[in-house]
């Protein structure tokens, strides 16, 4: 018995093989249980969380479902469990399917005119306020997720690895990777008042859904307790070489209702964790590994001219 079947039986059984739509940190299958629930089953690869942490961040998307806020919802095993352990290490879930459509993915450029992407980031900026004002309401001191904070971020043992050694980074690019590092610790450090609390953490397009009733956020995986600012930093990175970047920085922020200064600090900072984040994911000669560098660098040479 396969991985997926062995989850779908947990849930009482699929009325058709289910569809493999994404696999990256999880694999994420669309499904129709035989109770009728349109769902999306998610296996979660061994070892990246814990089955605690899958557990809080159910626990966190049901809480604010439960509160109107557009997120997947929860669906219980028949055992009543969230979680279950499959035979082959992996840990398995399963949540309510959105029928919407991502906003953009990576390395494709936004199809729509400037004005229209200007209204769409000041719609993402009100909806990622309302994610963060409303998890300032629940008690989440319990939940067990990773540290999005300085240490997490910048430390000797990031949370997404030692960006700082990408193989793709020459000699004179690490000392000026390692010199923006202490740039940026440094300013957190004179901004100690920084909002934190349990962030999504992975605020890209493709986690971004869109249908008539508006804007919705999947993919909670790597949500964790850090600097509210850098949800915002995540949402915008994907922008970092968009001509019209500082319109698209200011729509969202001005969405959000704050942020504006901060923003090519945490640019830098998710850029500094999405070339950790590919070191362990793909050959030291993949491309890829060049392309988070060269935004690195380009962010850290904006973060110094601050």
């Amino acid at each position: 018995m396969t991985p997926v079947d062995e989850a779908a039986l947990a849930w009482g059984g699929v009325q058709a093989p289910p569809r493999l739509i994404n696999e990256r940190e999880n694999a994420v299958y669309e499904a129709r249980l035989k109770s009728g629930a349109h769902v999306a089953l998610r296996l979660h690869r061994a070892g990246y969380q814990s089955q605690e942490a899958i557990r809080s961040e159910l626990i966190w998307t049901q809480a604010l479902a439960e509160k109107g806020f557009p997120c997947p919802r929860p669906v219980p095993a028949l055992d009543g469990t969230l979680v279950q352990s499959l035979a082959s290490g992996q840990c398995a879930s399963v949540v309510s399917w959105i029928n919407a459509a991502p906003i953009g993915a990576s390395g494709m450029a936004f199809e729509g005119t400037l004005a229209e992407h200007v209204a769409l980031l000041r719609a993402f900026g009100q909806l990622i306020r309302r994610l963060h004002d409303l998890t300032e309401t629940l008690e989440t001191t319990a939940l067990v997720r990773p540290n999005w904070d300085q240490d997490g971020l910048l430390g000797d043992t990031p949370h997404w690895g030692r960006f700082w050694e990408n193989s793709s980074l020459s000699r004179k690019e690490r000392s000026i990777v390692q010199n923006g590092r202490k740039n940026a610790a440094q300013q957190l450090l004179e901004n100690n008042d920084l909002t934190q609390g349990l962030i999504h953490a992975d605020l890209l397009q493709e986690n971004v859904l869109c249908n008539a009733d508006g804007l919705h956020i999947i993919d909670f995986d790597d949500s964790g307790f850090g600097y509210h600012f850098f949800d915002l930093g995540t949402a915008l990175i994907q922008h970092a070489e968009h001509p019209q970047l500082d319109a698209l920085s200011a729509a969202l922020c001005d969405g959000y209702g704050a942020g504006h200064a901060y923003m090519p600090l945490f640019m830098a900072l998710r850029a500094m964790a999405s070339a950790g984040w590919i070191m362990s994911r793909a050959a030291p000669d993949d491309p890829r590994q060049r392309f988070y560098a060269e935004r690195l660098l380009r962010c850290v040479n904006v973060l110094s001219k601050r």
